[in-house]
Formats: C-alpha cells, sequence, structure tokens
C-alpha cells in the first residue's frame, strides 16, 4: 500500500510480547474519500455491474480456494497479530472464514439455508397531510400483513378521515391495540416514537429536515427507519419525444392533486428545437382541462361534519 496523504501510521504489536509487528499506513479523510469514489465508479462500471451472477459466485469461488490454500499463512497472522492460539485461528477462524465465501459461492451444495420472516415488533409511522388515507394505508398494509402492531401519526392538518378509519379498523375485528391513531403536533406526537425505546422501527413521510431529526432520535435506540422525503424533480423533454405523451405527463406532473406532491415535477426543461410548439400545446392542454373544472361538491358533507366535530381521541 503507497504511504497515504497525511503520512500517519499505524503500529501493529504482538499482544504477547509487546514487540513491534509491524507499520501500516493510517488513512485520512481524503484517502477514505479516494476509496469511497473508487468504490462508486466501480458499482456502475460494466466489469462489475454487468457481469452475471454465476461470475461473481466464480470470483468468489476462486478467492475462497486461494484463502483454502494459505490457510497456514493466515492462521499465524492472526495468532501473531492477535494473540490467540495458532490453532484456534487455524480450526476455528479460518474454516468460519472461508466457509462464509464458498457459501455465497454457490459452490456448497451440502448446504440448505431458508428464511424466517417475523415481525420487526411495534412501528411507528408518520404520515404526511397530502394523501391522508392513501398514506395511512400504504404505511398500514406491509405492516399489519407481516404481524406487526402499528402506532400512526396523522399529519396535525388533516386528521379526520384517519380517525373514520379507526373506527373502521374496529368494526373490522381487529385486537385492541394493534392499530393506535395519536394525532398530536411533530414536535411531541411525532417526536416521541421516534425516541420511544419499545419502538422498534419508523417508516415516515415528509420534509428532510425532519427526516433528519427522527433519524438522530431513532438512533439513540438502534431503530430500523424508512424514510421518504421526496424532492420535487425536473422533467427534461428532448427533440426527439412523443410530444402529446411529453405535454401529458408534464401537465399531469405539476398539475396532479393541485401540485401538492413531493414528486411533483415543478421545472420542465424543454429542449430550444421544440420549445414554442411544446409550449402552445402545454398551453392548450391547461385551459382545456382548466374549463372541464367544476365547482368543488363534497357529498355527505353533513354525515362528514358530525364525525369531524364528535370528540375524538
Amino acid at each position: 500500500m503507497s504511504p497515504r496523504s497525511n503520512g500517519q501510521t499505524i503500529t501493529s504489536i504482538d499482544p504477547a510480547t509487546d514487540e513491534r509487528i509491524s507499520t501500516v499506513h493510517a488513512a485520512s479523510a481524503e484517502d477514505v474519500d479516494r476509496a469511497v469514489n473508487a468504490a462508486k465508479a466501480a458499482l456502475v462500471h460494466p466489469s462489475w455491474k454487468k457481469l452475471p451472477g454465476i461470475e461473481r459466485g466464480q470470483l468468489m469461488a476462486r478467492l475462497a480456494a486461494l484463502m483454502e490454500e494459505n490457510k497456514e499463512l493466515f492462521a499465524t497472522i492472526d495468532a501473531w497479530d492477535n494473540g490467540k492460539p495458532y490453532h484456534v485461528a487455524l480450526d476455528e477462524g479460518l474454516v468460519e472464514a472461508i466457509g462464509t465465501i464458498w457459501y455465497y459461492s454457490g459452490t456448497t451444495p451440502e448446504k440448505f439455508a431458508y428464511t424466517i420472516r417475523q415481525p420487526i415488533g411495534v412501528v411507528g409511522q408518520i404520515i404526511p397531510w397530502n394523501y391522508p388515507l392513501s398514506m395511512a394505508c400504504w404505511k398500514l398494509g406491509p405492516a399489519l400483513a407481516c404481524g406487526n402492531t402499528v402506532v400512526l401519526k396523522p399529519a396535525e392538518q388533516t386528521p379526520l378521515s384517519i380517525l373514520i378509519l379507526a373506527k373502521l379498523v374496529k368494526e373490522s375485528g381487529f385486537p385492541p391495540g394493534v392499530i393506535n391513531i395519536v394525532n398530536g403536533y411533530s414536535r411531541e406526537a411525532g417526536a416521541a416514537p421516534a425516541a420511544h425505546p419499545l419502538v422498534n422501527k419508523i417508516a415516515f413521510t415528509g420534509s428532510t429536515m425532519t427526516a433528519r431529526e427522527i433519524m438522530k432520535l431513532a438512533a439513540g435506540t438502534l431503530k430500523n427507519i424508512t424514510l421518504e422525503t421526496g424532492g420535487k424533480p425536473p422533467l427534461p423533454v428532448f427533440p426527439d419525444a412523443d410530444l402529446e405523451q411529453a405535454v401529458k405527463w408534464s401537465y399531469l406532473g405539476i398539475m396532479s392533486n393541485q401540485g401538492q406532491i413531493c414528486t411533483a415535477t415543478s421545472r420542465i426543461y424543454v429542449h430550444q428545437d421544440i420549445f414554442q410548439i411544446f409550449l402552445s400545446n402545454f398551453k392548450e392542454a391547461v385551459e382545456t382541462t382548466s374549463k372541464d373544472d367544476r365547482p368543488i361538491q363534497i357529498p355527505n358533507l353533513a354525515a362528514a361534519r358530525d364525525v369531524a366535530t364528535s370528540p375524538s381521541g
């Protein structure tokens, strides 16, 4: 290994004698950055990305075979560097190490493995305001199907449809405590599940800023977390695009749900060669659809008001 950028080193000491064995280079943040960039480049390079699985297995099998050939050297080094007895390094450590690489190479037919899917536990779910019922169901569905129990906090701006859902949950016959709805403000009712020691997972959809705070809170108990933060990406339109489809999806990308979607295409980049014709067609699509808009009508509004104004937890 070549000297690292900061010139620092690590000295390996024989624990049995306190004598120096060897010196290795100590990486700096710059060196780590170089390694990360090398890994990132290799990740997308055809020599790895497009390598068939069977050939990856062959590489690993070759590595395992070479480790087997050099097992006495490995055992000697680990006994010297780590301080463990040579026979332990050879008969336990090396057997496990080599066996693991052989296993994942796919060349161990005498091995059989299977996965038992078990519930994670109590799942805290925090949803946004733009699709209240849909977001709740997207999170409830997979969690319940896997046998988890749920504490769900709706957005403080849109708590009502989730309360109706809770009523139907009870009518459906779910055991008490399986699905729990807690309305409240994010700074308290949202933060509490993220830090709670009995909550095993947090599933969150919302802003990136809030997601950062959830990660900090969840780190205290090493929670499993799933974060969906969105970002309103741009939509590029190239000269060879199907103009009708491009206009259609550009329109839907920003107008759907009044543009209140984390993935809304709030910027459209159109190639100059088709800019004018695209603009004309997009303008027509907006104007035509706007003419079809009707005044908002809410059926069963009286019943909805009864539910919304009744006492709820």
